[in-house]
Order: C-alpha cells, then sequence, then structure tokens
C-alpha cells in the first residue's frame, strides 16, 4: 500500500515523540511504499535547528519516493474543497494541509497524521486517513 506521511508525524518522529502514528510509521518502514511529499518535505527540514541533524533527516527522507503535491490541478482542486469546506462553516486553517489533503483524495493514498485540520478532509470529502 501506498501512504503518505504528514509532517506532523515525521517530526514527531525525529523528536523521538511516542505516538500511535509514530508507532505505525516505525512498523510500516521497509514494509509500505512511504511516500515524501515535496511541501512535507520542506515543513519537516526546515524545522531542524543545527546543520548535522538537518542533513541527516534529508538523507533519510531521500530513501522514498518522492512526490510533487502542488502543480496546477491540485492547486485548483485545492481552492475548490477550501471554498467547500468554508460553505460548512469549516476553515481550514493552513493552506499546505489543504494541498496535502487534495492530493491524496486526488490519488487515493491515504494520509498518516496527528492533525486534527485533516478531520474536516475526510468528514466531509473522503480523504483517506489511517486510525489507531
Amino acid at each position: 500500500m501506498k501512504l503518505l506521511v504528514d509532517s506532523s508525524v515525521w517530526i514527531d518522529y525525529f523528536n523521538g515523540n511516542l505516538t500511535s502514528e509514530t508507532d505505525y510509521l516505525d512498523f510500516a518502514l521497509g514494509k509500505e511504499s512511504i511516500l515524501v511529499g515535496d511541501v512535507i518535505l520542506g515543513e519537516v527540514l526546515q524545522g531542524f535547528r543545527n546543520d548535522r541533524d538537518f542533513e541527516r533527516a534529508l538523507q533519510a527522507l531521500r530513501l522514498f519516493p518522492q512526490v510533487n503535491l502542488l502543480g496546477a490541478t491540485v492547486a485548483i482542486e485545492s481552492s475548490r474543497r477550501y471554498r467547500q469546506l468554508r460553505k460548512t462553516g469549516v476553515t481550514v486553517r493552513k493552506t499546505i494541509d489543504c494541498f496535502i489533503a487534495t492530493w491524496c483524495i486526488l490519488n487515493h493514498v491515504p494520509l498518516l497524521h496527528n492533525d486534527r485540520d485533516f478531520d474536516p478532509f475526510e468528514q466531509q470529502l473522503g480523504l483517506q486517513t489511517l486510525h489507531f
């Protein structure tokens, strides 16, 4: 199974925070096709304070298939989904999350995350996620 892992999980994983999502990521490594999205890669890497940790994380993340999450199609569809949620009273707080969720929906790829901002995408728009 292909699986996109959100920065919320990667950040916990690199910081050694034990959650059900990081446990699943640890289990899935080598067993599932873990995808790393370009904007997720940027979010994760910008959080490292020293060069050594940055380079180690970059090398580790480069081992996984890289996917471009944003292009014209995703940008347009993302704005449609954002507007659809706004009409129901939900305001998406982070544009990047809207891009990530939309890419997953369009590509039928489940998302492993630890971020409540994805809940409306799952509940109202069909985002596939893993729950523990």
